[in-house]
């Protein structure tokens, strides 16, 4: 088959590699019928992510059709249309047994595309698959659905639940990508006073405010003076973190009111300051998280519903053979307006997103 393999560094291709084989009796095999790519691919290709080893198959998202699986599978069998999420899950251990799939300490959690091969190929070996693959309903595309295997779910989680959004609250996020609007589409299911977006690219402040942002603000013009504008001098009740960089953290931590919560969803690949100076008598609470995907059974009911703007986050489609231009398209999003990228499935033709 065909896939997407790191080498190292700056260095991957799309290339020749064996067919997956189902090694374990709870695995599923999956032909791909949609994949995306995820900014944490673009921190692996940076080398901010030293456990995956070269040759490894990058991806952690796909939809696909279950074409094998081992003995000891229940929930799935061959031809049935499938999410395959992002964690993977024992089901067995303590974390699993808590729903905390993302710390799973019987194989699974954040697995592929990481310490397995992943999901960026044409089949894929899903381990654990009763809780790694969820069957889809007929009602939801495939290029919807594979935003429900990691970014919403990451959002929803680790941004709004872990920050504790309530109704009436101020939420600043920092960090307009794919996981920054998933944070505000997810946090209007509770009611926030106000939404603001904080971003450099001015596509995604204006994606923002499609998606329900009130306020929006370039990151190099004093975000922060304008969070203090609308709350009065307070800060914002809920501050998240959607970029991974020491001074963007660094930013929600000045940004939040005393009592306030900051929610770090971004991956980071270098230390960031804690300013216990400043916060040891704000009584603020400091969250980071690995997505545990308990949410997305209610996530794809939801998707379902219509009740989520999954397709509006999808800004360029491609077959999977273009893996390298997908890939460069998404690496360099300043440029080109991209969003989230899919792959495979039906493809469309996509209007470049403009700016004036």
């Amino acid at each position: 088959m065909r896939a997407y393999v790191f080498h190292g560094p700056g260095q991957s291709s799309w290339e020749d590699v064996p067919d997956p084989d189902v090694k374990d009796p709870t695995d599923a095999i999956v032909r791909v019928d949609t994949v995306t790519i995820c900014g944490t691919d673009l921190h692996i290709l940076k080398g901010d992510v030293p456990e995956v080893r070269p040759g490894t198959v990058l991806g952690h998202e796909a939809v696909g059709e279950v074409v094998e699986v081992g003995a000891d599978v229940r929930t799935v069998r061959p031809g049935d249309r499938v999410l395959v999420s992002c964690v993977t899950a024992c089901g067995r251990c303590r974390y699993c047994r808590e729903a905390v799939y993302g710390q799973c300490r019987g194989g699974g959690g954040w697995i592929l595309g990481h310490l397995v091969d992943g999901t960026q190929a044409e089949y894929v070996r899903v381990p654990f698959a009763d809780l790694s693959v969820h069957p889809l309903p007929a009602a939801v595309a495939s290029e919807d659905a594979v935003l429900l295997a990691d970014i919403f779910p990451t959002a929803y989680e680790v941004g709004v639940l872990n920050g504790r959004v309530r109704p009436g609250d101020t939420v600043a996020v920092v960090g307009a990508g794919p996981v920054g609007l998933a944070v505000i589409a997810t946090a209007h299911l509770f009611a926030p006073e106000r939404i603001i977006a904080v971003d450099v690219a001015p596509a995604r402040l204006e994606a923002a405010r499609e998606l329900g942002a009130e306020a929006v603000a370039d990151a190099r013009e004093d975000p922060e003076q304008l969070v203090a504008d609308l709350t009065g001098g307070l800060g914002a009740d809920v501050v998240v973190e959607a970029v991974g960089l020491p001074e963007t953290f660094e930013m929600c931590t000045r940004m939040v009111r005393p009592g306030g919560h900051v929610a770090n969803v971004g991956v980071h690949g270098a230390p960031a300051t804690l300013h216990l100076e400043d916060l040891w008598i704000k009584d603020v609470t400091i969250t980071t998280g690995l997505v545990d995907t308990h949410s997305t059974p209610t996530l794809l009911k939801m998707a379902a519903a219509g009740r989520l703007p999954t397709s509006r986050l999808v800004t360029h489609t491609f077959p999977l053979e273009r893996m390298q231009e997908a890939y460069d398209v998404f690496g360099h999003a300043a440029e080109t307006g991209a969003l989230k990228v899919v792959l495979g499935g039906p493809q469309r033709e996509v209007v470049p997103v403009t700016t004036e």
